[in-house]
């Protein structure tokens, strides 16, 4: 598992497992937030799973898929609900992190500073530059 933190409440990872979960609360998550469409991965990695095992060890679910065609300002908000309604960090995760890192920096623009965006996500491993126009559009907002 590659855990990637974008701040003190929100980290992305690639595809976990239910294997996974025990280090996931271990780490001191309290949710997990599922980005990635059941389409994608076969059934034992499907979000129904991952959830259950979720839920057994404490730990609240949301499934909030995206996809490039998909990803609109109803996912946003809803990631910012899920993000919100925790009582601790978030661990949100697609294929590769790179979903999970977009709607979050999406969830900050007008929050946070376009830069500080970028360089969270940038620090993570993942080059979200080519956001900057839409993230200072939705900060001007």
């Amino acid at each position: 598992m590659d855990i990637r933190k974008l701040s003190p409440t929100y980290a992305v990872s690639p595809q976990i497992a239910v294997d996974d979960i025990p280090a996931i609360v271990d780490a001191g998550f309290a949710a997990i937030i599922c980005n990635r469409p059941d389409a994608e991965v076969p059934p034992s990695h499907h979000a129904a799973a991952i959830k259950e095992a979720a839920t057994v060890a404490g730990l609240q679910f949301f499934e909030i898929p995206v996809t490039h065609q998909s990803l609109n300002q109803d996912i946003v908000e809803a990631q910012k609900v899920a993000m919100n309604g925790t009582s601790g960090p978030c661990l949100a995760y697609c294929a590769s992190g790179t979903r999970s890192s977009i709607v979050w920096s999406l969830t900050q623009a007008g929050d946070m500073a376009t830069d500080d965006i970028i360089a969270a996500t940038a620090s993570a491993g993942y080059d979200l530059g080519g956001m900057r126009g839409q993230l200072d559009g939705l900060a001007s907002e």
